[in-house]
């Protein structure tokens, strides 16, 4: 039976297009009342369907309707980012006395999310797909060659997402270099929108990101290597409250790294809950990763699906994710994977409504 899920699912990918002889296309799980929708166009999340409080269904995740706009678009919409998630500044990096220099594509100096041709902007492979038995699930694989966007070695990655339970889904991120160290930090770039990926705003949105502190930022957005309280100001969700309660003190919106409370480890730990309040839908998002990028799309204008108009402030970014910068910055956690040392990355999506 598998084989044949399998099979079908290159009949869908082949129909829609391809880049360099390799396929690209649409792939489907769906349990009970939770239906994914995923691209090996950066191994993205396409839609996330799911009911209300009331039982109406809605896309709830920002995204394109054609393969086409995936390959065209650079928001990252849905996308995972790498081979190193956020900014790294001035392009460039020391590593074991080796400079590698990386391609700028973050204003003039730096690099965001790997380079211009990072993970979110290639075609990965589907190398298992199941959407059948209690676990349906789907993995995406992508061989990072050495040289690759500067970045050294030979990089295999591995991404499983999974239909776990009653409206819960798991993400798994794995990296193995083949040959030599490298920094790795990968993320999942899904915008969010609760109430529907066409209902406007956000920030009526209600959230509660787990963090004490931030990476205080110089004027490029890049993490200056120093931690600085979140209580009191602009940047303190520790209780739950509107987005919009103090979004005007920021001069855009939110885009800024949060050192989460459960500290450095393998395990899951809180990360966020969002809710909305007019659909209901409430978020739980769990990983392993040390920090989460809170975003809020702040610079956003663009057609998306169903050629509905995404405004400034459409969706929000969870990015959990290593420190940005972290190559740099010998305070801050480790990003350095070896051979024999394996790099792993989980989250887990929880919805409910309220």
């Amino acid at each position: 039976m598998a084989k044949i899920i399998v099979l079908c699912c290159l009949i869908i990918l082949a129909a829609f297009g391809s880049v360099n002889a390799q396929k690209i296309g649409f792939y489907e799980l769906k349990k009970d009342n939770i239906t994914l929708k995923f691209t090996n166009w950066g191994a993205a999340i396409v839609s996330v369907i799911l009911p209300d409080r009331n039982g109406k269904l809605a896309d709830v995740a920002l995204g394109f309707d054609s393969i086409q706009e995936y390959e065209t678009n650079k928001r990252n919409f849905g996308a995972v980012v790498g081979r190193v998630a956020n900014r790294i500044k001035g392009a460039q990096f020391t590593l074991n006395g080796t400079v590698y220099k990386l391609i700028v594509n973050d204003g003039p100096n730096n690099t965001i999310h790997g380079g211009p041709q990072g993970f979110a902007h290639v075609v990965w492979n589907v190398t298992a797909h199941s959407n059948v038995g209690h676990t349906p699930y789907i993995v995406f694989t992508y061989h990072s060659i050495d040289g690759d966007q500067g970045f050294p070695g030979d990089l295999l990655v591995t991404v499983r997402y999974a239909l776990i339970g009653h409206n819960k889904f798991s993400i798994t991120m794995k990296a193995v270099a083949l040959n030599k160290p490298t920094p790795v930090n990968l993320a999942q770039h899904a915008y969010w929108n609760l109430g529907g990926h066409d209902s406007g705003n956000i920030l009526s949105n209600v959230i509660q990101i787990f963090g004490s502190q931030i990476t205080a930022l110089d004027s490029e957005l890049i993490p200056t290597g120093k931690f600085e309280p979140v209580k009191g100001t602009p940047y303190d969700f520790l209780e739950p409250r509107p987005i919009k309660s103090k979004i005007n003190g920021l001069a855009k919106g939110y885009d800024i790294n949060y050192v989460l409370d459960g500290g450095v480890g393998n395990k899951l730990k809180r990360v966020a809950v969002v809710q909305d309040p007019k659909s209901g839908r409430v978020l739980e998002l769990s990983a392993s990763a040390p920090g989460v990028q809170f975003f809020t799309a702040n610079s956003l204008n663009m057609t998306g699906k169903g050629g509905f108009g995404y405004k400034p402030h459409a969706g929000l970014c969870l990015e959990t994710q290593a420190f940005p910068n972290s190559v740099n910055q010998p305070n801050f956690p480790s990003t350095i994977v070896s051979p024999g040392k394996p790099y792993e990355h989980n989250m887990l999506f929880k919805f409910s409504t309220n």
